[in-house]
């Protein structure tokens, strides 16, 4: 028996960009309901486990004042539950985990009771339904517009039908552009498609893609053995050597992303190598009370488990199985060969006192309960927005593209991992950008918006707009877009199209604390 659920706006997927398009929309006094095929909302912050990525300037300025709330309540979240010391509570710019690569490294169960807490008085009220653990199967069309949702609780099967005015696909995957038969993108364009220089000379390769990345968390208790059953790919992995990496895959050798040289790892801070404990570590015990850590925790989110050999969209099933268990067979393999044979300073072999923390991912076996994905499919947008727009070699004037129709602003290099057709890093300069309203609007379905990492960028530009300040920014545009739709009776496509719809709708956004223009600023 099918239930029957109406609302105002429909998100499918709980992201990051789902998140903040539940939050801008329900804000807005729209009802929402919210679908997510985990028993985790967050996407990459969560269920993925990724620490944020952002730009130099995100203390200051560069995001919406929504993603701001967010890094604050997280960090009022440790001084309020965790015994942080003195000089911790007295840091405004509190790091949980001191890492290098974020300025608010974290534990995603903490991201998860945060962004619970942001959307509980909405879901209190009645205004907003979560439905974790729903993922689509099928989508009503109705001419150009998408006329409802079927979504399957993949816990006991049942189906439900969502209608609404609008629908946002804010899935990492872009679940709901092939079931609707929204035109969309894969894979890697050809500079005949799109003039970029990094392009593919040649054809378009649509299975060409960026890896994705089994996350986990580890602690290290020294002089313990917390070694796991060997994996049973292990020995595949254990040889394994692609044509680009100068090396094994399990070894402390890689490349330098923006170089391509190679560039030697060391686990633990050793004064000479690049050190992957500290790179995404989420809890640094020297800020805390003595004894409420028996360890640091760090989330292995490296070089090491990026699985390259194949795509999982778009393809059958079984194959999309096989290079999931894959991913996740790499992963697991790096941590035995870091329990049992990695090299150690002291001439000694293997970290067995190593420990993984399926506590901190909230899982049984160890892992993050989703593959972190880097690229989804991409809607053919009203704008697609294209390497010239932001690349210091093509912007003479040294300013990324000056969109009309911006709904936010984002920074990242243009930072692309190994890909499925087996091409290395792409790492290249970019200037701080903006988001074009035009990115996130379907060239054809008229109720359909992009809200996170499936806007109308190329393979090239989802190097940089994949982050999670900008997804939620993408997320938060989105969400306000629907509602202001909703309340002016128009379509995505007239708000952009007509001056005046556009100007009242961007003063909404900027009301809302999002920022449209950098000041003047330099490359990454």
């Amino acid at each position: 028996m099918e239930k029957h659920l109406q609302t105002d706006i429909v998100i499918i997927g709980g992201s990051t960009g789902g998140c903040a398009a539940a939050l801008a929309a329900a804000r807005a006094g729209k009802r929402v309901i919210m679908t997510e095929a985990s028993d985790w909302i967050g996407g990459q912050l969560t269920s993925q486990a990724v620490p944020p990525d952002e730009h130099p300037w995100i203390e200051q300025f560069g995001c919406t004042a929504g993603y701001r709330e967010f890094r604050r309540r997280v960090r009022e979240y440790y001084k309020r539950h965790y015994p942080v010391l003195p000089s911790g509570m007295a840091d405004a710019r509190f790091n949980p985990g001191s890492a290098i690569v974020s300025e608010i490294a974290h534990e995603p169960r903490v991201a998860l009771a945060v962004l619970r807490d942001m959307l509980a008085p909405f879901v209190s009220k009645g205004s907003l339904l979560v439905m974790e653990d729903h993922e689509p199967v099928k989508v009503e069309m109705n001419g150009d517009a998408v006329a409802a949702v079927h979504v399957r609780s993949v816990r006991t099967g049942e189906l439900s039908v969502l209608t609404g005015a609008y629908f946002l696909d804010a899935s990492d995957e872009g679940d709901l552009l092939p079931l609707s038969g929204a035109e969309y993108v894969t894979g890697a364009e050809s500079v005949r498609d799109t003039g970029e220089p990094h392009a593919l000379e040649g054809e378009a390769d649509p299975m060409d893609m960026q890896a994705i990345t089994w996350c986990y968390a580890v602690d290290h208790l020294e002089g313990e053995n917390h070694t796991i059953e060997k994996p049973e790919q292990y020995d595949f992995w254990r040889r394994y050597r692609s044509g680009f990496w100068p090396d094994q895959q399990l070894g402390w050798t890689g490349l330098v992303p923006h170089t391509l040289a190679p560039v030697r790892y060391c686990f633990f801070p050793d004064g000479k190598s690049f050190s992957l404990w500290n790179y995404r570590r989420i809890i640094d015990r020297s800020l805390f009370r003595e004894g409420a850590f028996d360890s640091d925790i760090t989330l292995v989110n490296w070089p090491q488990n990026d699985y390259w050999l194949g795509p999982i969209i778009d393809v059958d099933e079984p194959e999309r199985e096989r290079h999931l268990e894959g991913a996740r067979q790499l992963s697991l393999a790096l941590l035995y060969w870091m329990q049992t044979e990695a090299p150690r300073p002291d001439g000694g072999a293997g970290y067995p006192g190593l420990r993984l923390r399926g506590d901190v991912t909230g899982t049984l076996d160890g892992l993050a309960k989703r593959p972190y994905i880097r690229e989804s499919r991409r809607i053919r947008a009203e704008t697609t927005i294209v390497e010239q727009h932001l690349s210091p070699d093509c912007r003479k004037d040294g300013q990324a593209e000056d969109y009309h129709d911006s709904v936010g602003v984002g920074a990242y290099r243009i930072d692309l991992h190994p890909s499925t057709a087996l091409r290395t890093y792409i790492d290249v300069s970019s200037l701080p950008f903006q988001i074009p309203l035009g990115s996130l609007i379907p060239v054809r379905v008229n109720n359909l918006l992009a809200a996170c990492k499936n806007i109308g960028t190329t393979h090239i530009t989802n190097g940089c707009y994949r982050l999670h300040p900008v997804e939620w920014n993408i997320g938060e545009a989105a969400g306000y877009l629907a509602a202001y739709c909703i309340d002016k009776g128009i379509e995505p496509r007239a708000v952009r199209s007509h001056p005046d719809e556009l100007g009242s709708y961007q003063a909404l956004l900027v009301k809302a604390g999002i920022e449209m223009k950098w000041p003047s600023l330099h490359a990454l």
